[in-house]
Order: structure tokens, then C-alpha cells, then sequence
């Protein structure tokens, strides 16, 4: 009996011990200057516990977990710190800890590459889906986005539309391709560095999120430093220098905060020929708190860019002219004139008021934008092609002559090409003074002027240390009116708003002879509006974590046309069809804690998806035509993560399987097809995707000063149908040069199931070492290698009509299989290999902190292909076969090229 009783007594007494609580304290001061380091977040690694300190400094951590843990402590401009505690129940107080001021933030401006949605345009730009990663602190995902960036990877092989990025709780994806627009905001590093990042499926606060991750920026002014930091950077990329201000007031007695910063790049070229950059930034936030519990916040945001733009190129340019080559400029009066330009300004207003209590927090606000994104091209009439690297103007086009190769004329082609590469801005003056003040020549912007009011509001509640709830949703509304509008009538007295090709008007309502700043040739409006709810829970034990997400969203669109076109007289004014979606979204997932430096996730998500705007109207400049049985997008995906946290040894490792369903895809190009040649639109639809790969980041540290780094991906991303493809055309010319007079045909399915998706290498590797002095320098190199990557496949190639002879309107003799497969075979592009380099070094000069920044970018100066695309021109197998013969084809691939060796510089004080 008395044993029994010693027995229960010591249980009782384990579980007590068990239940103990450990507290911690201290201090964070920043290093060199012992001011108190505020909003520091500390995270007991192992456990979802996640504290903060106060404006003293000070924290107190109170948790339940007994062994060893290992704290991280993070702040808003400070090098992360980690160390190992013992818990056992006993008061722990730290003292004073020390977090060293991090330079390495000034990288941040320099993240540029090309853009998913503009890749076809030459665009280069901050990405959509590498800009998610800014704020990360995951290995995987810097090296995702500051060295692999270089060649175009993307994580996962994911588009950046999967990726939600937000503004104090607002979501600022455009619904025309369900992308950020980074440049919205481009340039305001300073203000814009308060940002929370969740990877990929992991619970979001803010919203239910997209695959990819999601992005959360605050622009409350009292989460800023307080003082004044000041900036200027030199760089060889896309602009040549940068300056920037930034002052912050801090939180005044009286409640005011109020943060305004102002920036300006700029370059009379950049990297790539002919590549000017001109961009104003500027922004202010002011905040009130009535309390310390209630608060609001104004924001405003205008960030002006205009740059030029940059071609892709046929291995035949590259080979006559190398890689900086751009054929849309040239000299006009002795300055370089470039006739693709993109001005981008949409101003961005938003209003917020967040309610934090104890155990609840509430924010609402409500967001206004406006404004242009124009794009400038060159349009001719009955006039010859002004593009230099038109193809009748190249070698190949006289290789591969229909009586044969003429190789004199070729020649000479190609040494008229080389002494005049560039545009001649002169000769289309000429034209047009010649031609009876009408234009032959026209330079005109392709305009998207939108105005977007977005209201959302979330709400989180804490009932206890366990559960959390969070409940929250958002209202859009896009009206987007888009045109062509005259820049420069380039010497003309006006220009015949007319197709070129059959001679009908664009606008029949309207006068035929169009003026410089007037609307011709298309004009249209798209409405679109959205209502989205989500729902989620989560709970957090001491071994097993979950959570719940469940979203609901109803989606409307409809076309206006404001202009009557010729070519489409029954469809094209007026409003068309209304389309509606409504999509759920669901997604989970647990967590297991084996120790508090081991543990393992597993998530998984089902979701619909609306189409965008973009593929959701075949032709929408000429009419209101929408794509046939237009369907819901699903994605489905799941994703395995190990996560060690050891005193030297961190990182993750993850597997991860996604499947995207039922998507729609519109291109347009001209097409000299099995059934015919005219200008169509293509449509694929019924298209599924699928991707799966690995990731895998570890960071090590031997000491307190080097740290190694080892990351890899290896993705497997391939088109997982055969789609379904159609195209559409007008039928205003001749009928017999119609491909049918329906003006439509159903191609049938193309053979697309297996082939790699242009996505960025689908393989990449990198070795990393770091080196941080106690004496405020820091330096780093890392290696990478990046492969398996894939250009972009013509579609129309892989159906039937290709196989098909247009004179007899049978299949060509050679169309072999045999011959197929050797004639589409996707080419691989060479393998990557990047060397690059970091440094900076800072100094506390009395209360003043300066620093200097700098980093190369491939330091051996590597020429190599980043991404590229199969033309669709040659749409039938015996026009394929034959300008491929000669090795040099008119119509080969294009690519774009790297930018070799770059850097990066800045010099920065703040005081």
C-alpha cells in the first residue's frame, strides 16, 4: 500500500514538473550602439511559440516546454541571432543580447529578371514570383531568389499568380493575369521592408493564399526606425544609379507617426543596347493611435516608371551581332530613341484602422489605384517592316530561297545588317513626308488604364495558447479600359485607322483619319469584380500542430466594346457576354514535433481558380468573342517537409507533387498552317500541368563567424494532357484566302503530354560560404549550376493540321513519325554555371550608421541562353523542314541571353 501511495505520489509529481513553466527575459540592444532593438520577434525553434520585444527592448517568453531548445531571435534590418537554452522550469534571464545591424538589405533593389507575363515581350522587370521571396528568410528561397534568379528559375516551377501578395492586409494581385505588379511600388526599399512571408501552403493570418507563398507588407509608420537614412546605388543592369531618402518620425506622445520616402533610378542605357530607365518613386503613411489598442493608418504610394524595352533573338542575330543586341532602337539627332517603351504609373491609396487586443486583432481597410501602363511599338501601313531583324532582311531568308540557296545575296544581306543594325529613325520621317501628309508610319502606346477599389477586413482570435482562429474576407472592383493610342505621327499629318490587310475600318463609327493623341485602331473595356471569404483554424500542442483553411469566392467579368470594328460588325460594340465563377479552395495540414529540433509537416490543398482575364476573351481589341465552354482552373497539391534545427546545423527538406487542371491558354501570331496562313488566335483548352520535385536548404556553421550553405532543386514539371486547341481569325478579306469562312476551327488535340514546360531550370544546385567579422565587414561567394532547362513549344506544331499539305490538303509523304519526332524534338538549353559575390562593411560614426554594399554577379562573365520559344510561323511540316535544312532557319527559336558580369553597389548612412 505505501508503495502504491510513493508510486502515485511520484506520478503526480512528474506531471506537475512536467507542466512547469519556464520564463524567460532580456534586453536586445543593437550592436555598437546600444539603442534598444524594437518589434525583435523570438521564436522558440520546435514550437509555434513566437514572442516580440517591446520599444525598451525588452521581452519576456513564457512557455511550458521542458529539454533544450534553441532561440531565434529576427528584427526588421538586423542579422539573425540563435542560441541554445536548457528549459527545466527556472527563471532565465539573458541580460543584455546583441543583434548586429545588416547591410545585406540593400541587395533587395537589385533583384531583377524577367517577368512570367512579359517574357514574350523582352520585358525585363522585377519578377512577380522572386519579389514574394524579398522577405524570406529560408535558405532555399534567398538562394531561389538573389542566385538563381540570374536564369530565370522559378520555385517550383510555379507562375507567380500563385503567389498572394498583400499591403496592410489589402490583396494587390491584378485580375487580368492574377499577378502582382511589383513596380507599383518599385523603389521603396526603405519603407517597404516591414514584410511577413509564409511558404507556400503554411497558414497565412491575412488571407487563405495561393501555392506558391504569400507576401504581407506593413506600412505602418510606427514599425519603422525611427531618424532619417539616406542611400545611393550604381549598378550596370537596368539602371545606372539610384538615390533614395527616407525619413521616420517614430511614435510621437501625441499618437502621430508618419514615415515619407522618395527615390529616383535611373540610366541612359542599361545592360542591353538601347535600354534607357527612367523611374520616380515616392510614399507617405501617416498613423494614429487613439490607444494603444486602436490605430489608422493612410498610405499613399506613386512610383512613376518608364524604360525600354529589349527583344528576344534567332540564333542567327545572336550569332551576327552577340547578346546586348536590340533591334528596337536607333539614333535620332544623336541620342538613342527606343520604340518599345513601357511607362507605368498607377498611384495607390489605402486607408486601414487595425484593432489589437490580448487576444484578438482586426484590421480593415480599403484601397483605391489608378492609372496607365502604356506600351509603345512602331505600326506601319502599305509600308515595309521598319524591324531590322525582319526576316527578308537576314542571311537565312535568301539560304532559304524556294529556287534555291543564293548565298552571294546572303552575303550581302548580312554585311548591310552589320553595317546598319539599328532602327533608322530618319528614313520613316522620309516615308511619311512622302506619302501626302498620311501616315505610313506610326509610333502608338497600347494603353490599360484601370481604376481598382479593393475593401477587405480579417479578423484573428486567440482563445488560448492552442487554438487560433481567423476569419476574413475582401471585396474587388476593375474597370479596365483599354486602347491604342498615336504618340508621334513621325512627320504625318494624321494616320487612316484602317487593317492594313483587308482594307476595313477599325472604328466605324469614328472619323477615318486618326490625330496624334487620339484613340484608334481598338478600345474596349473589361469590368471584373470579386468577392472572396476564407476561414481557418489552427492548434498547437506540445508534439502535433494543424490547421484548417476553407475559401469561397464568386467571380464576374464582362466585355465592352467602344468601338464598332468592320471586321466584326455584329460583336464588337457594345457589351458582350457576362461570365460568372464561383470557386472554393480547400487546404490542411499537421505538424510533428519529434524534438524540439526535429519535425516534420505534411500539407495539402484542393482549389479552384476563375481564369484570368487574360484567357478568358480570344480577341477582345476586336470583339466580344469568349473562349468556348470556358472553365474553372483546379489545383491540387501536396507537400512533405523536414525541418532540423541543430546549434550549427539548420535547413529543410521537402517533396512536393502539384497538378493543375482544366487550363486555358490564348496566344496570337501569324501562321502559315496545313489549312491556310492568316493571323490567328490560338486557344488551348482542357490543358493540365503537373509538377514534383525536391528542395532541399541547409546552412552550417563552424563557427560564429562562417557559415556554409548547400542548396538544391530538382523538379520534374511536364504538360500532363493533350489539349484541345482552336483557332480564330477574321473573315473580311477574299474568301478564297480564308482558312474558313466560319471564321473558327477545332483543331483537335495536340500532342503535348510529356513535354517540359518552359518554367526556368527545372534542376539547380549551389554551394555557398559566408564570412561576418567581428569588425563590421562581411563577405560571401556562392557557386551555382543550373540545368534542365527547356524553351517554350509551339502548340499548333503538335496537332494534325501540321502533318497536312496546304496545296492538296493531305498529309506530307515525309510527315513520318520518325521524322516528327526528330524535327520537334524540345530543345534543352546549355547548362548554367554562376559564380557570385557579396560584401559590405559598415561603420557607427557617433549616432550616425553608415554602410557599403556591393556584389558581382557572374563573375566569369558567362554568355548564356536564360529562356526562349519555338516561333509558330511555320505551322505545316514541309515549311518547317524546309527552312530548317540549311541549320540556319528563318524562323528558329528565340531566346534571351544573360547579362554576363554585373554589380551592384551602395553606400548608405541613417541617423
Amino acid at each position: 500500500m505505501r508503495t502504491a501511495i510513493l508510486v502515485a505520489v511520484l506520478c503526480c509529481s512528474i506531471s506537475q514538473y512536467g507542466q512547469e513553466r519556464t520564463v524567460i527575459t532580456g534586453h536586445l540592444q543593437e550592436k555598437g550602439t546600444g539603442l534598444p532593438v524594437q518589434n525583435a520577434s523570438l521564436l522558440l525553434e520546435g514550437t509555434s511559440h513566437e514572442f516580440s520585444s517591446d520599444q525598451n527592448g525588452y521581452f519576456k517568453i513564457d512557455v511550458e516546454q521542458t529539454g533544450e531548445y534553441i532561440l531565434r531571435m529576427y528584427a526588421q534590418d538586423f542579422v539573425e541571432k540563435r542560441f541554445s537554452l536548457y528549459l527545466e522550469g527556472i527563471p532565465i534571464d539573458l541580460g543584455i543580447l546583441y543583434l548586429e545591424r545588416d547591410i545585406v538589405q540593400e541587395k533587395t533593389d537589385n533583384l531583377i529578371t524577367l517577368t512570367d507575363d512579359e517574357l514574350l515581350d523582352g520585358e525585363e522587370t522585377v519578377s512577380g514570383a522572386l519579389g514574394l521571396l524579398q522577405s524570406t528568410r529560408d535558405v532555399f528561397l534567398n538562394r531561389a531568389a538573389f542566385d538563381f534568379g540570374q536564369a530565370f528559375f522559378k520555385v517550383r516551377g510555379y507562375d507567380s499568380q500563385n503567389g498572394t501578395v498583400l499591403i496592410n492586409g489589402i490583396p494587390m494581385n491584378k485580375f487580368f493575369d492574377g499577378r502582382p505588379q511589383w513596380n507599383n511600388w518599385g523603389g521603396l526599399n526603405d519603407v517597404l521592408r516591414n514584410q511577413e512571408y509564409t511558404n507556400t501552403l503554411s497558414l497565412n493570418p491575412y488571407t487563405f493564399g495561393g501555392i506558391l507563398g504569400n507576401t504581407h507588407i506593413d506600412t505602418r509608420p510606427s514599425g519603422m526606425r525611427a531618424g532619417i537614412h539616406l542611400s545611393s546605388s550604381a549598378s550596370n543592369r537596368t539602371y545606372r544609379g539610384r538615390l533614395m531618402g527616407t525619413y521616420s518620425s517614430g511614435l510621437g506622445k501625441n499618437g502621430l507617426a508618419y514615415t515619407v520616402s522618395a527615390s529616383r533610378r535611373w540610366a541612359k542605357e542599361g545592360y542591353v543596347d538601347g535600354t534607357f530607365y527612367d523611374a520616380y518613386s515616392f510614399f507617405g503613411a501617416l498613423e494614429y493611435q487613439f490607444n494603444p489598442h486602436n490605430s489608422i493608418t493612410f498610405t499613399s504610394i506613386l512610383a512613376k516608371n518608364r524604360r525600354g524595352r529589349s527583344a528576344a533573338l534567332t540564333e542567327e542575330v545572336f550569332e551576327l551581332v552577340g547578346h546586348q543586341y536590340n533591334p528596337y532602337w536607333g539614333e535620332q539627332e544623336g541620342k538613342i530613341r527606343n520604340s518599345r517603351e513601357r511607362d507605368l504609373f498607377e498611384p495607390l491609396f489605402l486607408l486601414n484602422h487595425t484593432l489589437q487586443l490580448d487576444k484578438l486583432q482586426w484590421n480593415t481597410g480599403v484601397a483605391y489605384q489608378f492609372g496607365t501602363h502604356a506600351r509603345s511599338r512602331l505600326g506601319y501601313f502599305n509600308a515595309p517592316n521598319p524591324d531590322p531583324t525582319y526576316y527578308r532582311y537576314l542571311p537565312s531568308y535568301h539560304i532559304n530561297s524556294s529556287i534555291g540557296a543564293d548565298f552571294i545575296n546572303a552575303n550581302l544581306a548580312a554585311a548591310a545588317f552589320l553595317n546598319n543594325p539599328q532602327m533608322v529613325w530618319e528614313q520613316l520621317y522620309i516615308a511619311n513626308g512622302e506619302n501626302d501628309g498620311k501616315a505610313a508610319y506610326v509610333l502608338y502606346d497600347d494603353v490599360s488604364d484601370d481604376r481598382a477599389i479593393t475593401a477587405s477586413s480579417n479578423l484573428n482570435y486567440s482563445p488560448n495558447d492552442r487554438f487560433q482562429l481567423s476569419f476574413g474576407g475582401n471585396f474587388k472592383s476593375t474597370v479596365s479600359e483599354n486602347y491604342a493610342q498615336i504618340k508621334d505621327l513621325l512627320g504625318a499629318e494624321f494616320y487612316e485607322d484602317m487593317d492594313a490587310f483587308s482594307q476595313t475600318l477599325n472604328d466605324v463609327d469614328g472619323s477615318l483619319e486618326k490625330m496624334a493623341g487620339e484613340r484608334f485602331s481598338y478600345h474596349y473595356q473589361l469590368d471584373a469584380s470579386q468577392i472572396e471569404t476564407f476561414a481557418q483554424g489552427s492548434y498547437t500542442g506540445n508534439k502535433w500542430t494543424g490547421f484548417a483553411s476553407v475559401s469561397y469566392a464568386s467571380f464576374n467579368t464582362q466585355r465592352n466594346g467602344l468601338f464598332k470594328n468592320e471586321r466584326f460588325l455584329e460583336n464588337s460594340f457594345g457589351p458582350g457576354e457576362k461570365m460568372s465563377f464561383s470557386s472554393l479552395g480547400l487546404k490542411g495540414g499537421v505538424g510533428y514535433f519529434l524534438t524540439g529540433r526535429h519535425w516534420f509537416t505534411a500539407n495539402g490543398a484542393k482549389m479552384e481558380r476563375p481564369p484570368t482575364l487574360q484567357n478568358s476573351f480570344i480577341n477582345p481589341r476586336e470583339n466580344n468573342e469568349v473562349v468556348p465552354v470556358l472553365q474553372k482552373e483546379t489545383i491540387t497539391t501536396v507537400d512533405l517537409n523536414y525541418f532540423v534545427r541543430l546549434p550549427q546545423l539548420t535547413g529543410r527538406i521537402s517533396a512536393f507533387y502539384t497538378r493543375f487542371q482544366n487550363t486555358t491558354d490564348i496566344n496570337f501570331f501569324f501562321v502559315d498552317s496545313g489549312l491556310g496562313s492568316d493571323f490567328v488566335q490560338e486557344v488551348i483548352t482542357d490543358l493540365d500541368k503537373l509538377h514534383k520535385g525536391i528542395e532541399v536548404g541547409l546552412e552550417y556553421e563552424p563557427s560564429s563567424n562562417v557559415k556554409l550553405t548547400v542548396v538544391g532543386n530538382v523538379g520534374h514539371y511536364v504538360f500532363a494532357s493533350d489539349p484541345n486547341v482552336q483557332i480564330n481569325f477574321d473573315t473580311a478579306g477574299p474568301e478564297e484566302d480564308l482558312i474558313d469562312p466560319e471564321g473558327t476551327i477545332d483543331l483537335g488535340i495536340a500532342s503535348l503530354k510529356g513535354l517540359k514546360l518552359a518554367q526556368g531550370p527545372q534542376k539547380a544546385f549551389a554551394l555557398g560560404v559566408e564570412y561576418r567579422s567581428p569588425k563590421y565587414w562581411w563577405a560571401g561567394a556562392t557557386a551555382n549550376y543550373l540545368t534542365n532547362n527547356y524553351i517554350g513549344i509551339s502548340t499548333i506544331t503538335r496537332t494534325r493540321s501540321f502533318l497536312l499539305d496546304p496545296e492538296t490538303g493531305e498529309p506530307f509523304p515525309e510527315a513520318t513519325p520518325e521524322n516528327l519526332e526528330k524535327l520537334l524534338k524540345q530543345r534543352n538549353m546549355d547548362d548554367i554555371y554562376l559564380l557570385n559575390l557579396v560584401g559590405g562593411k559598415s561603420w557607427i560614426v557617433g549616432k550616425k550608421y553608415i554602410s557599403a554594399f556591393a556584389s558581382v554577379g557572374n563573375l566569369f562573365d558567362s554568355i548564356f541562353r536564360t529562356g526562349g520559344y519555338e516561333q509558330s510561323r511555320n505551322g505545316n511540316f514541309g515549311q518547317w523542314q524546309k527552312d530548317n535544312q540549311s541549320g540556319s532557319p528563318s524562323f528558329g527559336p528565340k531566346y534571351w541571353y544573360s547579362y554576363g558580369r554585373t554589380y551592384f553597389l551602395n553606400l548608405a548612412i541613417s541617423f
